[in-house]
């Protein structure tokens, strides 16, 4: 079989019935537009959105007030508490290991630990950013928090 021997189905095609083109073809005249009226004419009918003069819902709803920055950046809070009770002492705190003890969904995520609570074992920190009391308390601790935070 060869790329010329393809052809439709029969009956699967019609031909266009080119209207306005005299009495003869059937869809002479008026072609099809009925007698008269807005849609009879040339370039009539309404735009999207219309609503029979009715005021469009696009213009009854209110403006949402404010700004949405679509360059914000999200992180996902963790507090030292949280790593108290599920870190033993010793224990790197990176995305794998938060995800592996639920903390977070995804290791990819952006982490940023808090201070809220308290910690007691030394702990090594490696997310994207550690608030300054955060890192005040994971020190005093015995622990640290390396870069990039």
């Amino acid at each position: 079989m060869e790329l010329t021997d393809l052809k439709p189905n029969e009956g699967s095609r019609h031909s266009r019935k080119r209207v306005g083109r005299g009495i003869g073809s059937g869809k002479g005249k008026t072609a099809g537009r009925g007698m008269n009226g807005q849609l009879s004419r040339s370039g009539g009918g309404k735009n999207a959105g219309f609503e029979g003069g009715q005021t469009p819902l696009a213009r009854r709803l209110p403006k949402l007030p404010g700004f949405r920055n679509p360059n914000r950046v999200e992180y996902i809070p963790v507090n030292v508490s949280r790593l108290e009770e599920k870190f033993e002492a010793g224990e790197v705190v990176d995305g794998d290991s938060l995800k592996a003890k639920g903390i977070i969904k995804h290791s990819d995520a952006l982490v940023k630990v808090l201070g809220d609570g308290e910690i007691t074992k030394a702990l090594t920190v490696k997310v994207d950013k550690v608030s300054a009391s955060a890192q005040k308390k994971i020190e005093a601790a015995g622990g640290k928090v390396e870069m990039p935070c």
